[in-house]
């Protein structure tokens, strides 16, 4: 950055308030809809994550739900295996992401058919050509349609003792079998391009163009953007990135920012989102996945909400803070509380483990509006808990 290039200075309020409109949080609806809303959804935000943890409904699910109040596990579903506008794939975890995106990341997918997988590295050819003989001549197939396995040691924790579900992840990794539906963690593995009903896959995404893609992903979803959040656990793309951000700074076409309280961090927005700096927020209430994109970074989270999360899961029980697993909750452009929930699905109940106050949440002059608020949308979220 030049001498020149003095960076806008932003208080926490407008950075939050920035960023809390970029991911689409500061709208009741800001998407409509149906599995349509669900689609655009994943196309705003570049990628939805999939986790196994389901005290709660798990955080794909809760995540669309924050922003498209209609959601209905129906929806993504539709997405994925009827309409195909998304897909999955890793980006800094297995997630959701808009199909129109999917040549980004044929890249990865090559390398991976060439060098494999560091946590698949025990497949064998003969397993990965069983499991692509199966699906080529019996169709998409779920791991238990596989009945006739040795079972194996595992070589991690994550890992599966099936031979076959290791060789149908490898294959997944490497672009020949894509995931056409999930019920739950069930997943059903079909060819890429049966799936798709391609005559030949897309062309694969210069590096330059992915380059690109993931500085226009982050803009989008972001609002303002630092090189970690661009790039997060992506540490080899960060070269890359700076030199286009440099090179767009200097046709004025982003602009840097200077974040209160962010020391010697860089951030960078474009000028157009600079304008709308220091609108309020709405009084919104949710009640947050901690694999919400607002969440997931917890340094920025840190930095833009003074809201240190904790994720307790693999904590041993007495030295939790927060819970088993702790939802952060905001209230209009503040995270007041973190609650840890349950959903008891046998007796069809919502169950509060423990509530924390915090940030403006501490206060405690502010806490009554604060608990009014939050426990009106605990009603809402108990009944998309148990909706079926």
């Amino acid at each position: 950055m030049s001498r020149n290039d003095k960076p806008v200075l932003l208080n926490k309020a407008a950075a939050r308030q920035i960023w809390l409109r970029a991911q689409r949080l500061d709208t009741e609806t800001p998407f409509g809809e149906g599995p349509q809303a669900t689609a655009a959804a994943v196309e705003h935000l570049g990628y939805v994550q999939i986790d196994t943890i389901h005290v709660i409904e798990r955080c794909h699910h809760h995540i669309l739900w924050n922003r498209i109040p209609a959601y209905c596990r129906a929806d993504l579903r539709q997405a994925q295996s009827a309409d195909k506008s998304v897909f999955e794939y890793w980006t800094h975890a297995l997630s959701y992401v808009p199909t129109r995106d999917l040549r980004f990341f044929i890249p990865a997918m090559r390398r991976h058919r060439r060098e494999g997988h560091r946590w698949l590295s025990s497949v064998k050819p003969e397993e990965m050509r069983k499991v692509m003989r199966l699906i080529r001549a019996g169709g998409a197939l779920t791991i238990r349609d596989i009945e006739d396995d040795e079972l194996v040691d595992k070589q991690h924790l994550w890992a599966s003792r099936k031979p076959s579900k290791r060789a149908l992840q490898l294959a997944f990794y490497g672009g020949a079998l894509t995931i056409s539906e999930r019920n739950g963690m069930l997943k059903t593995y079909e060819l890429m391009e049966r799936h798709f009903g391609w005559d030949k896959p897309p062309k694969p995404a210069s590096v330059r163009e992915i380059t690109f893609y993931l500085l226009e992903r982050a803009l989008r979803a972001q609002g303002l953007v630092s090189l970690d959040s661009i790039c997060h656990l992506d540490a080899p793309s960060k070269p890359q990135v700076l030199q286009l951000i440099k090179q767009r700074v200097r046709r004025k076409e982003l602009v840097p920012v200077a974040i209160e309280g962010a020391g010697k961090q860089e951030h960078w927005a474009l000028p157009e989102t600079l304008e709308t700096a220091g609108v309020a927020a709405t009084g919104l209430v949710h009640i947050l996945s901690p694999f919400d994109p607002l969440i997931i970074q917890r340094k920025r989270t840190h930095l833009f909400f003074d809201y240190e999360h904790r994720f307790e899961a693999y904590v041993p029980k007495e030295k939790r803070r927060f819970g088993y697993f702790a939802l952060p909750v905001l209230v209009g452009d503040e995270i007041v509380a973190a609650l840890d929930l349950k959903t008891d699905r046998r007796k069809r109940k919502l169950l509060l483990q423990k509530w924390n106050w915090v940030g403006a949440g501490a206060k405690k002059g502010s806490r009554q509006d604060f608990k009014r608020r939050i426990e009106q949308e605990l009603h809402r979220f108990e009944r998309f808990q148990l909706a079926e």
